[in-house]
């Protein structure tokens, strides 16, 4: 895909980034679309960058793998808003920034005289996002939530483990990156409405609701295939027969579904290829894969046919299969390992992978996943590691404000910077 070198799409927009890990990668987005993000900290760092792991497992504010990924491409300053000289400084800030983007509780940023109705008097164009695990309104607005609390209320949880055993959460945490992209989205929605009629808005952003989004077709999905329910999948526990999804095989796993129907066609040259091995079994009771009605099949016969595809996928690899199916028009693909994704040869073709410089404090460079999107005109990039504590003051607070070096030293001596 071509690219039109020094073009970007939010080049002239600036954001200032109150966030905390329930929306830093909203900020990232933004950035990475070449908005000149500030990721506003409070004095000696924001608590994210305790967020491990680690680089080279040495656990330190500034050596985050956490932060680096979610504050790619942004500036970084430090700020105690919660001082009346830093809620002044602040408020200056804003009188040319074009979003604000924020995590705190409902009610902080107004009880410091920041919240939308005051920043609106400063700069009517403004827009706002607040992410918040509840939203702003309801009767669990004040609520606390963890990135786990919000998969459970979500609804997500409820879809993810086996269904004979309590609900479990992704390992990787969800909720907060869910919740941050739908911010961004908004953000520009809200942009756009901007450009067209000139005023700004607050975008209300409840995680929760956002991870509500990932299973908002689980109504649709039982009463179209109430029949199934998967022991590696949805733990749902409601479905007439329980079905693998993800199966052993020589160095991994693959994902796989025994269908009949329309999908039969995919089961059939499998079956055909465990035969010719003869390690069919059971499996050569079925004639027709596509004449199988899975509303008639048993969990015995299901649980027999299991028994000879766990034989067959263990004395294969996961290459193997792959190739076989892409042959055959086999529905199975590879369960990726983080290896398997930084060694794979479609994100290699595609230049997913990015090495970022970290030369200034790391004395190498961090390979970072690329842009999640790809635009002709104007790509999403990266452009620069993710700031160090305090690193633009002096750019920042010192050239574009015109704060002294003298009064710098002040005010980070009073625990305003």
């Amino acid at each position: 895909m071509k690219e039109t070198v020094g073009e970007t799409a939010l080049g002239s927009y600036r954001v200032l980034d109150l966030t905390d890990e329930k929306g830093l990668l909203c900020g990232m987005l933004l950035a990475g679309l070449g908005a000149d993000v500030i990721k506003v900290e409070r004095p000696g760092g924001d608590p994210a960058r305790n967020v491990g792991p680690f680089y080279g497992d040495i656990p330190h504010p500034e050596k985050s793998l956490f932060w680096f990924a979610y504050n790619l491409n942004k500036k970084g300053i430090t700020l105690n808003i919660e001082t009346a000289d830093g809620r002044r400084i602040f408020k200056r800030l804003v009188e040319t920034a074009d979003f604000v983007i924020e995590s705190f509780p409902p009610g902080y940023m107004a009880r410091l005289g920041l919240d939308y109705s005051a920043l609106t008097q400063i700069n009517p164009r403004i827009i706002m996002t607040s992410i918040t695990p509840f939203g702003q309104t309801g009767p669990y607005r004040d609520h606390k939530g963890s990135d786990l609390i919000c998969m459970a209320s979500g609804g997500l949880m409820y879809v993810s483990g086996d269904p004979d055993r309590p609900p479990v959460r992704i390992t990787v945490p969800q909720a907060y990156c869910h919740a941050g992209a739908h911010a961004a989205v908004a953000t520009m929605i809200a942009h756009h409405y901007r450009q067209i009629t000139g005023k700004g808005q607050h975008i209300d952003v409840s995680i929760i609701e956002s991870v509500a989004w990932m299973v908002g077709d689980m109504a649709v999905l039982w009463s179209f295939d109430g029949f199934l329910t998967s022991r590696a999948g949805p733990r749902t526990g409601r479905g007439r027969l329980y079905m693998l999804d993800v199966w052993p095989c020589k160095d991994g796993e693959v994902c796989f579904r025994i269908l009949g129907g329309v999908y039969g066609r995919g089961i059939r040259p499998l079956a055909e290829w465990a035969e010719r091995e003869g390690m069919a079994g059971a499996l050569k009771e079925v004639k027709d894969w596509q004449a199988v009605d899975m509303s008639k099949v048993t969990q015995d016969e299901m649980e027999r046919w299991e028994k000879a595809f766990k034989a067959f996928f263990a004395q294969k690899t996961k290459a193997e299969l792959l190739e076989e199916a892409k042959a055959k028009h086999i529905y199975l693909m590879p369960s990726n390992t983080p290896r398997d994704l930084a060694e794979d040869e479609q994100l290699a073709a595609r230049n997913y992978w990015v090495e970022v410089d970290h030369f200034d404090h790391l004395g190498t460079t961090v390979t970072h996943p690329g842009a999640p999107f790809m635009m002709s005109l104007t790509p999403w990039r990266i452009q620069r590691r993710a700031p160090l504590i305090g690193e633009h003051n002096v750019e920042i607070l010192g050239a574009e404000l015109g704060l002294s070096k003298q009064k710098l030293e002040a005010l980070k001596a009073s625990n305003v910077i």
